[in-house]
């Protein structure tokens, strides 16, 4: 048995782990499947529209049929690609993706019907499980970053350079989200983090964290919305502009595979992993917890987590890439920092001997402290006689505004108006010269007046 690992691996034979292994590559490849459908027919219920229904009983085989689409198509290579690199960058994407569950565990030890051998529902674990994680994520960035670059061609560079900077900044975010379950568990085993969460799970003592994590997690995984490396409206597709055929469908394959990566990570570190919930847990002394019971609860929570993946995408707009790396270093990295410092205070006050109830009472007089700081803190505005704020013309200046003044145009603020374009202007003097004739309103001349 590994010190410092709950599961005991010791049964576990060559020929065990490989079939574990070919185990979780065909659940992956299914579920990316099914994952597909299931994100089409919610995204379509909640735009009122039915979604795939043609191909198979309820469109179950839109999937399918998608990826006979994409195996059968011509496979096109670009001309001023860099050809070696920019074959094996997809495949970096699948290859580290298809790493993270190596580790995940599905469920307690399981014994095989039929037999008397029992092993653990998962293919492996160490003390450091959950830094491999980060490790698998941190290097499938490479296979974005390369195929963009490799590509010859601007777009996927420029969105090859956001997922640089994507990844790097979220995952700070998410690694510190990370550090709280660690101080709580006291291990970074997963099998043994999910032992630690036998009395309560811990999203709710965590709450802050959890939540961090969850965005974090959806902008490690390019998803809407924070999909800037691949954003339709402004770099055509991104880094896999320049990909097609079965190319193309290895980074489509990467990325829903690495939505159910960071779907089982939050299962497994902040959901109970595969415990069942709390008044199923206490039936008949934990029977839900043995056997094969964990594997559905492990699966049910993954799929909920997934669930929250597609909502978001059928809910929220596209950031701006200047708001999406604001929020990644002003405010996640800074909550998530000062919630670990936070937590370990509250661990080593736990240990020199407070109790918890004087630790409420400290937190509440705390809060009560920031929140009056905050309320009587000075605005920076000057305020106008009647208190309502500064008027418009000491925010911004009033009058002509000139667009091009930066080198690309750019609309009026509130206060500022455009000059007259030469095209009212000539209107006007026509309908001056022209007794009785009115000017055609047009569509240059600035409305700001009106909107306001």
């Amino acid at each position: 048995m590994i010190p410092g690992v709950a599961s005991d691996f010791s049964n576990d034979w060559l020929w065990v782990s490989l079939i574990k292994a070919v185990l979780i590559v065909v659940f992956l490849l299914t579920s990316v499947l099914f994952a597909i459908w299931f994100e089409r027919k919610v995204v379509a219920r909640m735009q009122v529209r039915p979604g795939p229904n043609w191909h198979g009983p309820f469109g179950l085989l839109q999937s399918l049929a998608d990826a006979m689409k994409l195996l059968l198509k011509e496979d096109v290579n670009v001309t001023r690609a860099d050809r070696i690199v920019y074959l094996l960058a997809p495949m970096i994407s699948v290859f580290c993706a298809l790493l993270v569950f190596a580790v995940i565990p599905f469920g307690p030890e399981v014994t095989i019907p039929f037999t008397d051998f029992t092993t653990p529902a998962q293919l492996t674990d160490f003390p450091v499980a959950v830094l491999y994680v980060l490790a698998c994520a941190s290097m499938g960035v490479y296979g974005i970053v390369l195929g963009g670059w490799s590509s010859g061609s601007t777009y996927p560079l420029l969105g090859a350079v956001r997922s640089t900077a994507q990844v790097i900044s979220y995952e700070l975010a998410m690694g510190l989200s990370l550090v709280s379950v660690f101080i709580m568990a006291g291990s970074m085993s997963t099998s043994q983090i999910v032992a630690s969460q036998t009395s309560i799970w811990w999203f709710l003592p965590l709450l802050p964290a959890f939540v961090v994590y969850v965005i974090s997690m959806i902008g490690e995984t390019n998803r809407l919305p924070f999909d800037l490396p691949e954003a339709e409206g402004e770099l055509v597709s991104g880094y896999m502009t320049e990909y097609s055929s079965m190319k193309f469908a290895w980074f489509f394959l990467a990325e829903y595979i690495n939505m159910l990566n960071v779907s089982a990570v939050a299962t497994t570190l902040f959901l109970g992993g595969w415990r069942a919930p709390w008044p199923l847990s206490a039936v008949n002394d934990g029977m839900f917890n043995t056997g094969w019971w964990p594997v559905l609860w492990f699966l049910a929570k993954l799929w909920l987590v997934m669930f929250v993946f597609v909502w978001v995408r059928g809910t929220l707009l596209r950031l701006r890439y200047d708001q999406f790396m604001s929020f990644g270093w002003k405010v996640l990295i800074p909550v998530a920092l000062v919630w670990v410092v936070v937590l370990s205070v509250f661990q080593y006050l736990g240990l020199a001997g407070v109790t918890r109830t004087q630790l409420i009472t400290g937190v509440a007089v705390a809060a009560v402290v920031v929140i009056g700081l905050l309320w009587l803190w000075p605005d920076r505005r000057a305020k106008t006689a009647d208190g309502a704020g500064p008027p418009a013309d000491a925010r911004r200046p009033a009058g002509d505004f000139d667009a091009f003044a930066d080198g690309f145009p750019v609309p009026p603020l509130p206060g500022q108006a455009l000059p007259p374009s030469p095209r009212a202007r000539r209107h006007v003097m026509q309908a001056a010269d022209v007794p009785g004739a009115s000017a055609a309103p047009d569509p240059a001349v600035d409305r700001s007046e009106e909107t306001r």
